[in-house]
């Protein structure tokens, strides 16, 4: 038996002892406790040190909410900083390191900051490094980054696994005590799909170790069976070491369960939770009290001290007093007797308070003004109401300055705490019907009250749903202590040493006062001056204190004052588990079109454009380059025809009444006179007139469209539509669907093109009967398969997109391929087709990159002047985007032949100095033209329109080249577009 471990009691497994290291010296412990309850059941108060001030610290409470016991556990790539020991499960071989420390964690060199800490006030940041200027590079930078953070992270790679999951169900309930096992319960009875969450090792709450009764039997037995019947219920999913760290629109809840790496498990699960109502049990959170060197290790929340006890079977000291505002203290020195722990002394700040039979001495109208000791408490200086002082020597000391309610996934939503002057405590925000909260996070601090509150918001909460339910009967619960008056005690007046508040950062009464005095008395402006509530338990412990501080300082209410916003994460949550899966390979989704097999046969060599697998080229024997190949596809698609994969384009349909008035205004050209049968291409602008994305769009029937959009911008467009149905004109009649994966697109361009698909399609496809810009539903192979036909071009030559469900793409290429190897057909990949685009002076996003606007590509005239609105269109006559020097799409080839140039160069007016003060424009697209024999490409240039003809120089710096050019017409291939109408 360690030295205070107890003889008996505790959740703990003694036939089990686990070893595990802590600072490299080897240490002993028990199945079931916590890396915290190990190290103190071996008198190892001291876990970590404090942020700025480098004092000694020990654990402070036994949950989640721990400031003080912030431990590196894990080696290489499992090295995971700032874990908190009080939520670490022992396991065989745990390595734990303690953090902010040199050169060990007794003896610290940082601790004499505690020397300077007159000079470390709060806000002594932003007074000292302002001066001298030239220190801050040299010497403030450097010491800041050196002293900035707690532990250290890894460089290694993660060797574990992690899972993403979605789940649904009916009611979510978070936190499984008293109230969260009421209301599961009473929907698990109901029949109502449920899941019920709690972040600790075992399912409880309150009631773990409880010497209550519950309808006549212990409540440890009430609990075992309430679990037994919960686990055989079908319909109700319990997941334990899970903490539902955030509440989203839509009833959408973030949640991790930690699962520990081995036997093939993943570490976490990110549970993303769909859930048709919720049910806050999270209980509260007991707050400490501020008074002189309260941070002394062996200082803890009565909750703790009564939790080591009770869960792990260890005492926090071997004379212990008990410090409280409220009935809480009693109960927790009765608690710590009943374990076999001397309590010497309850410390009483009320007057009134009655108290159960308990051996120690009880203090009435008495406070704690300091704590003596260094790295172990040795003694209180108590105050009593008259001020006489007295002296209480004691190696471990638990305070309860009243409970916090966990409100916090309530107000994620933007909603703002209330204060209650009954509770002394901030209570969820009202009008939350969604997300109704039973137990002690609702004030109710009794077990009897818990589970009413827990059985009634289940069946309310089931109404709302149309599902029938009665609260479960639980009988009588006999020894549960009522709630006694609690007397608010903010801090301690005149405390001997610091009176901490927030533990971690180390801030102090002082430096709350000094915010108060300089101006930044707003609760919001105090938490950034003085780093209240920063650290990474943010301000768990601490929060609710300082708005008491800071109401007292302005005399007003804790309400008036208000709470700092709360916001996701509720503790925090690894790397790891909110990437999931999505590393090495699976780092991002790899999408391949339904064509990606047929071109894998057919040779061709892959690029990934975003999340696509695009096929760049098609290879054939004797070509030693890739230029080789991208050459004979494109003069191959001029002289004759060739086949290319299109299916990566975005894809929407669109239906409604009211579909063609909605295109009118989201397309700065007009579509509401589109006749059917007909595709059209269009512009879409962004709100400030520049172009956002093009493509075409064809009028399938009256009331139905068929949107392409660029591959890029698939997804943006589509979010793009919908908001601008909901946000901009929801009493349109418009819906859409995304199809980019349910059609498979071939484009089939060049002179031999009509040949070739006459023979797959059954309709007339004569120029008379389907001419340029036809778009129809067609039927092919004698009416054994439905499609689509689109008489569009990208290459400039006669062409047709023709788009068949996914599953018959490949079989549909390969036909194509059939019926076109008479006429000479290749495929052609990517390349390709940017050599036929450039060729034709046709824009993608390389052009259209966020700074251009219709005019600057020379599609002005597509802007329409006689509809009433469109989405740019008053930002359209800005001065800035009508100046006459405004760069604008022109073509550009070299002088000589011979010689290249590079995407990206910079345009130069000949004989200008080749600085980027003289630029006047940038090569947006350039490729090797095997028609015209050299090189060519686009580029936007100042007053490029008017400048045709002119010789200009092409400069890159990073390569050292410049090259001597025409301006020219961006159309270098059929400008008469006589091709497209053949």
């Amino acid at each position: 038996m360690t030295s205070f471990r107890l003889a008996q009691g505790g959740r703990i497994d003694r036939t089990r002892p686990l070893r595990f290291t802590f600072d490299g010296r080897p240490h002993v412990g028990f199945s079931g406790d916590s890396l915290a309850s190990a190290l103190l059941a071996e008198g190892r108060m001291v876990m970590g040190r404090s942020f700025k001030y480098h004092r000694p610290r020990g654990p402070v409470s036994a949950g989640a909410a721990e400031p003080n016991a912030l431990v590196t556990i894990g080696t290489g790539g499992r090295r995971q900083p700032n874990s908190r020991a009080t939520v670490v499960d022992l396991c065989e071989g745990l390595e734990a390191v303690s953090q902010n420390r040199w050169p060990s964690l007794d003896f610290d060199i940082g601790a004499l900051n505690g020397l300077l800490s007159p000079f470390l006030s709060a806000g002594f940041y932003y007074k000292t490094f302002m001066w001298p200027a030239a220190f801050w590079e040299k010497v403030y930078e450097p010491l800041i980054r050196r002293a900035a953070g707690l532990g250290r992270a890894t460089y290694h790679a993660d060797p574990d696994a992690y899972e993403k999951l979605w789940a649904h169900c009916d009611l979510l309930v978070v936190g499984a005590g008293p109230a969260g096992l009421a209301a599961a319960l009473t929907a698990g009875r109901a029949g109502a799909e449920v899941m019920l969450l709690d972040e600790n090792a075992e399912i409880g709450g309150a009631l773990v170790g409880e010497t209550a009764t519950i309808g006549g039997e212990p409540a440890d037995a009430w609990l075992r069976d309430a679990l037994a019947e919960l686990s055989n219920l079908p319909n109700v999913r319990l997941l334990t070491r899970t903490t539902a760290f955030g509440w989203y629109d839509d009833m959408v809840f973030g949640a991790v369960e930690r699962v520990g790496a081995g036997n093939g498990a993943p570490a976490e699960r990110l549970w993303r939770i769909a859930t048709r109502r919720a049910i806050l049990a999270t209980g509260a959170e007991e707050r400490p009290l501020v008074f002189g060197d309260n941070d002394r290790p062996g200082v803890m929340t009565a909750d703790a001290a009564v939790a080591y006890a009770r869960r792990y079977g260890v005492a926090i000291g071997r004379r212990v007093a008990v410090f409280a505002n409220g009935p809480a203290g009693a109960r927790a020195a009765a608690a710590l007797e009943a374990a076999g722990i001397e309590v010497v002394a309850l410390i009483d700040a009320r007057g009134e308070a009655a108290t159960p039979t308990i051996e120690a001495r009880v203090l009435k109208n008495t406070v704690v003004a300091g704590a003596e000791g260094g790295r172990a408490l040795r003694a209180l200086r108590l105050r009593r109401a008259d001020g006489r002082e007295e002296r209480v020597e004691v190696d471990a000391l638990a305070m309860s300055g009243g409970f916090s309610p966990r409100i916090h996934l309530a107000c994620h939503r933007g909603g703002k705490p209330r204060w209650s002057e009954a509770h002394g405590a901030f209570l969820a925000p009202e009008g939350r019907s969604a997300l109704p909260l039973a137990g002690a996070a609702n004030g109710a601090f009794t077990i009897a009250a818990c589970l009413a509150e827990g059985a009634a918001a289940a069946v309310a909460t089931l109404s709302d749903l149309g599902i029938a339910a009665s609260p479960a009967e639980f009988g009588r619960v006999e020894g549960d202590v009522a709630p006694g008056p609690v007397r608010t005690l903010w801090q301690v007046r005149q405390p001997k040493g610091k009176a901490f508040v927030d533990f971690q950062n180390d801030v102090h009464l002082r430096d709350l006062d000094l915010a108060v005095r300089e101006g930044f008395a707003h609760v919001e402006l105090a938490k950034r001056y003085t780093t209240n509530g920063m650290a990474t338990d943010q301000g768990k412990l601490s929060n609710v204190n300082a708005i008491g501080i800071l109401a007292e300082a302005r005399g007003q209410s804790p309400g008036a004052v208000g709470t700092t916003t709360f916001r996701p994460f509720y503790t925090p949550v690894s790397f790891g588990a909110l990437a999931g899966p999505a590393r090495g390979r699976e780092f991002q989704p790899a999408r391949r079109s339904p064509l990606h097999g047929w071109a894998e046969k057919n040779g061709a060599v892959f690029v990934e454009t975003g999340l696509w697998h695009r096929s760049a080229w098609f290879p054939r024997a004797g070509e030693a380059d890739w230029r080789q190949s991208v050459d004979r596809e494109a003069r191959t698609v001029r002289a004759a025809a060739g086949l290319c994969d299109v299916s990566t384009l975005g894809k929407i349909e669109i239906f409604g009444r009211d579909a063609a008035v909605f295109l009118d205004r989201v397309y700065c050209n007009g579509f509401a006179k589109l006749p059917v049968g007909r595709a059209r291409y269009g512009l879409m602008l962004r709100e400030d007139g520049m172009i956002y994305d093009d493509g075409t769009t064809s009028r399938l029937s009256a009331e139905h469209f068929f949107m392409t959009t660029t591959t890029a911008l698939a997804a943006g467009v589509m979010n793009h539509l919908e908001f601008c149905a909901q946000a901009h004109w929801p009493e349109l009649d418009v819906r859409f669907a995304s199809a980019t994966d349910q059609w498979a697109q071939i484009a089939v361009a060049g002179p031999r093109s009509r040949e070739i698909l006459a023979g797959i399609v059954d309709e007339d496809i004569s120029d008379a009967a389907f001419p340029f810009l036809a778009a129809r539903e067609v039927t092919l192979f004698g009416g054994r398969l439905e499609g689509r036909l689109f008489r569009i071009s990208f290459s400039g030559e006669l062409a047709y997109e023709i788009a068949v469900p996914a599953g018959f793409g490949e079989a549909l290429a390969d036909a194509l391929i059939a019926a076109g190897r008479p006429h000479g057909i290749c495929a052609y990949g990517t390349e390709t087709l940017g050599v036929l685009r450039i060729e034709k002076g046709h824009v993608t996003h390389n052009e259209i990159n966020g700074t251009v606007t219709a005019a600057d590509l020379g599609f002005g005239r597509m802007v329409s002047r006689t509809k009433v609105d469109f989405i740019g269109k008053h930002m359209l006559g800005r001065e800035g985007l009508t100046a006459p020097d405004r760069p604008c799409l022109v073509g550009v080839r070299p002088i000589d032949p011979g010689t290249t140039f590079r995407t990206g160069a910079h345009i130069l007016a000949r004989g200008a100095a080749a600085t980027l003060e003289n630029d006047e424009g940038y090569v947006t697209s350039s490729c090797f033209s095997p028609h015209l024999g050299s090189t060519i490409g686009l580029a936007l240039v100042k007053r490029g329109a008017e400048r045709h003809g002119e010789e200009v120089v092409i400069w890159s710096g990073l390569h050292g080249e410049t090259t001597p050019a025409l301006l020219c017409d961006p159309v270098f291939i059929d400008p008469e577009n006589e091709k497209l109408h053949g």
